[in-house]
């Protein structure tokens, strides 16, 4: 059996009191000599691969290592002395290396950098095989070079069966970490460390399920799906019984992963203590996490309506609701497109005359309590910050999104056929959030990632002739909307009748494990719910006192895109760009698609949009009035009606794709701020358009356009230029702005890139230039723009946008060392003022002129002032240091970290800014 630990071994161990401090050199050297033992291979056996038609040509990469659990004497040997577990971090390096070695970079050199993704594993490469709990029908195979399991069924239920068992040796303490989190229940499974209570408190606020309320989930999929709700009913069950299965085997074989017993759930000696059946309901837990985090576009809509009433404020209605609509940006015609051929998709926009507007009275916005009754550490000041970052993020999904896709049509690759290089930024956690699986089964053939726990399909990857994979896309599928109160606090005015709120609860406690030595600590999570959804403030409007509720269309749908997936496994199903977008748009979770075969390409962008009625205003929070519920809405199923499928941004063979989260199209909104003149997904654009402006597109010549980007600092890039011309306007007679500009424009003719010297230098080349820009950025931008604004505007609207969102700063859902940078940030806002100030023609200006009030020199006085400050700077202060690094070490400031679920530990890898999980794929030919 894979990666298991001898029993002896087990026998042997004794818990740790304190870890890992308690290790000595005897006991270490005990744990090596038995865990060099020889573990039992099975027989070698050749996989066949004729439903592959990728010719070899299909990659993929998934730092850091296939390999997410690890023994107790693994971890302990991992934290004593960094070993690894087999194929635990076996990707991480080659992932890495490719920042570093793109630049020679040939088709030949690819899997230098990524895994040969070809269907199946030659009989020279099988390191083992089994057939978990000797079923006949199902065998896992895993090949030498990076232990993926490659699942091969007879039936469907042994097909799924071994997928859950294969998701299990992989990820079962990960899996088992996530139920727990979309069940609010974090802190009393791993431990009361404030960064687990910020964890649970984010989805609970955004998902609080009865298990009533999974289970009705599943009973609807199921029902409203006819033959395929069945077969996913069905699907699921083997999986779990795989899942269950591994459980149960690891439990009496006693390889279960270590973690089990550091937070005391397992007793290493007598091996008391339980390990937890799995069951249908944690499988939406666990979709719900995802879901929330990757796939829920909108919100923000109570943040909007702030800075509205503040620039209204500042300017009076009309000139105020300009200046607002000039920052949202709504339909900015500078924005980069994915789809760019100028077909156009209302959806979002602006009405000519807004109804239902419920905003509120100016300064009576409160967020809503979500923790009370608070004891020990669950009331500490890192508690209390833990739980204002928690409801900071999870009310504000509006901000969230990754991920990155380069497309290219075979009329412009040097083969003829259509060229792919993209995949998901899902952060980088060890283990990682994502598993690689190969499944082979009646109805399902397909290779690529899947979210732990959800694995039963492959969620990104390829199948016999076809790849596909996404982007989040952020249009808005969550509103806000008021609710008057009546009789209390916890009462609400539904369809004329006070009604009263549901109140959820969650009581959660911990005390101190070898894993977490966080002292005993509880609290209840308490959100208080209403037919409109979960309510998130309180306000007044008008004088009146009103519950602010957050409705999203996929609220009670978590399991409803398991249709989609399983479509995409069928290759009976896609066979076409057509069949590939049907697919598609069963996934009800805001997702950009992308697909590519030996002749087509095509584009489709997912999630339920709810139809609302004319005057409604999306960006603002409506009254919770039958006259402003999106059409047809059912309150006890929260179904509505939605836009059609052609109403959605499609595609066909279209020259190119790209897609970094930016805009999809024309009239296209996107909850999120910020799709203006510049934005991440230009240096994918460029670059692209530059490829097949030029032709004979190669696989490597798109992976060097995507590493290229990944590498390039945004602001240099797109913003730098134009900055420097306002400071060059005249010359610059001081030597420390003097000093500046001239390394600013050294970097900048270099590539304003973000790289080593040298490979493993950890050391950025045209390092202070890189220190004076990320220095300047803020102080520029406050000088720029406060003194126009005001404090009060210019608070709020930061609080719509983030200033910046450098490597190295702490930003979005996975905090800093997270990879993904520059997608939220004023370098749109900087764009066109100082284009303005400069006197170039600009498409949707801002609608006031900011830097030094429109006047050339006075914007060059602040611009130097600025930049002079920011000069002077030390490292230190930039870059000021954390549990990681040393304060002034810019290039750990900027580097990616696996943050650790488990007990395994990785190193950090040089700054790239590109998914998690990426495919690069080019078929030779078609089914």
């Amino acid at each position: 059996m894979p990666r298991r630990t001898p029993r002896n071994l087990l026998d042997r161990l004794r818990t740790p009191g304190r870890f890992p401090g308690f290790l000595k050199a005897a006991s270490v050297c005990a744990l090596i000599a038995a865990l060099l033992s020889p573990l039992a291979q099975g027989t070698a056996t050749a996989a066949t691969a004729s439903n592959d038609y990728c010719g070899g040509q299909c990659s993929d990469i998934l730092p850091a290592g296939e390999n997410g659990n690890a023994t107790l004497a693994q971890i302990l040997l991992n934290q004593a002395f960094g070993v690894e577990p087999a194929h635990a971090e076996d990707q991480l390096g080659p992932y890495a290396n490719l920042a570093t070695g793109a630049s020679t970079l040939t088709d030949a050199k690819i899997n230098t950098f990524f895994n040969d993704a070809s269907f199946g594993v030659a009989s020279d490469q099988v390191a083992s095989t089994e057939s978990p709990s000797g079923r006949t029908d199902v065998t896992i195979v895993r090949d030498k070079a990076t232990g993926v399991p490659h699942i091969t069924g007879t039936t469907r239920y042994g097909t799924e069966y071994g997928a859950g068992y294969a998701a299990a040796e992989d990820r079962l303490w990960l899996m088992d970490v996530f139920r727990h989190v979309g069940r609010g229940q974090l802190t009393t499974f791993a431990g009361g460390v404030a960064a687990n209570q910020g964890l649970e408190q984010e989805f609970y606020r955004n998902a609080p399920y009865s298990e009533a309320e999974l289970q009705s989930q599943i009973d609807n999929a199921v029902a409203n799906n006819g033959a395929r709700g069945q077969q996913a009913l069905a699907d699921a069950n083997a999986y779990l019984a795989g899942i269950n299965a591994y459980i149960d085997a690891s439990d009496s074989g006693r390889y279960f992963p270590g973690e089990y017993v550091l937070t005391g759930h397992k007793d290493s000696i007598t091996n008391a203590g339980t390990i937890d059946h799995f069951k249908i309901t944690d499988l939406v837990a666990l979709a719900s996490v995802i879901g929330t985090l990757f796939g829920s576009g909108g919100g923000g809509e109570v943040n909007n309506a702030v800075s509205l009433l503040a620039a209204q404020e500042k300017y009076g209605v009309t000139e105020g609701t300009k200046v607002w609509e000039s920052f949202r940006e709504r339909n900015d015609a500078e924005a980069v497109l994915t789809v760019h051929n100028g077909e156009s998709f209302p959806y979002g926009t602006k009405p000519t005359t807004a109804q239902g507007e419920a905003l509120p009275d100016a300064g009576s916005v409160t967020t809503e309590p979500l923790v009370y009754d608070a004891t020990g550490t669950g009331a500490d000041q890192s508690a209390d910050a833990a739980s204002a970052a928690a409801t900071a993020t999870a009310l504000s999904s509006a901000k969230r999104g990754m991920s990155n896709a380069l497309v290219v049509s075979g009329k412009y690759t040097a083969s003829g056929h259509p060229i792919a290089v993209f995949g998901p930024q899902t952060g980088y956690f060890a283990p990682q959030l994502l598993m690689l699986q190969e499944i082979q089964g009646p109805g399902i053939s397909a290779r690529g990632a899947s979210f732990a726990g959800l694995s039963m399909y492959v969620e990104l990857g390829r199948g016999q002739d076809y790849s596909w994979s996404a982007t989040t896309s952020g249009q808005d599928i969550i509103d806000s909307y008021a609710v008057e109160l009546c009789t209390d606090d916890y009462h609400y005015l539904f369809h004329g009748t006070c009604t009263a709120m549901d109140e959820i609860e969650q009581k959660n406690s911990w005390k101190p494990t070898t894993a977490d030595g966080t002292a005993a600590g509880s609290y209840t999570m308490r959100v208080w719910k209403t037919k409109y959804g979960p309510v998130e403030y309180r306000a007044t409007v008008g004088g009146k006192k009103v519950a602010y509720t957050t409705l999203r269309s996929s609220y009670m749908h978590e399991a409803d895109s398991i249709i989609g997936f399983q479509m995409l496994n069928d290759p009976d199903y896609v066979k076409s760009p057509g069949t590939f977008q049907t697919a598609a748009q069963h996934i009800n979770f805001t997702f950009n698609w992308f697909y590519a075969d030996s002749q087509h390409t095509a584009y489709y962008n997912s999630g339920n949009n709810p139809v609302r009625p004319s005057g409604v205003d999306p960006e603002f929070p409506v009254w919770g009035q039958a006259a402003y519920e999106w059409q047809n809405w059912d309150p006890t199923t929260n179904t509505s009606d939605y836009t059609p499928a052609s109403a959605h941004p499609n595609s066909i063979d279209q020259d190119y794709y790209i897609s970094w989260n930016n805009k999809q199209a024309l009239n296209y909104t996107t909850a999120s701020w910020g799709d203006g003149s510049v934005h991440r997904g230009n240096l994918l654009d460029d670059r692209v358009k530059k490829l097949v402006a030029a032709g004979g597109v190669t696989r490597s010549a798109l992976v060097k356009a995507m590493s290229d980007a990944s590498l390039t600092d945004l602001r240099a890039e797109d913003v730098l230029p134009d900055l420097l011309k306002v400071v060059n306007s005249s010359t610059v007679t001081d030597t420390t702005a003097a000093a500046a500009v001239t390394k600013l424009q050294t970097w900048l003719t270099a590539g304003g890139k973000r790289t080593e010297t040298s490979a493993g230098s950890k050391t950025y080349a045209n390092s202070d230039a890189i220190r004076i820009l990320d220095a300047w950025w803020p102080l520029l931008v406050k000088a720029e723009f406060q003194p126009g604004l005001g404090d009060s505007l210019y608070t709020a609207f930061t609080n719509n946008l983030y200033i910046d969102e450098t490597p190295s700063a702490a930003h979005g859902p996975t905090g800093s060392h997270a990879g993904s940078s520059f997608q939220y940030g004023w370098w749109s806002y900087v764009d066109k003022d100082i284009r303005s100030v400069l006197g170039q023609t600009v498409s949707g200006p801002l609608a006031e002129q900011y830097c030094g009030g429109g006047s050339l020199s006075a914007c060059r006085d602040i611009l130097i002032s600025t930049l002079k400050t920011a000069a002077g700077t030390t490292a230190a202060t930039v870059y000021p240091g954390d549990s990681l690094c040393s304060a002034g070490d810019q290039w750990c400031a900027d580097s990616i970290v696996q943050r650790t679920l488990g007990g395994i530990k990785h190193y950090n890898i040089s700054w790239q800014n590109r998914p998690t999980f990426q495919q690069v794929v080019e078929y030779t030919s078609h089914r």
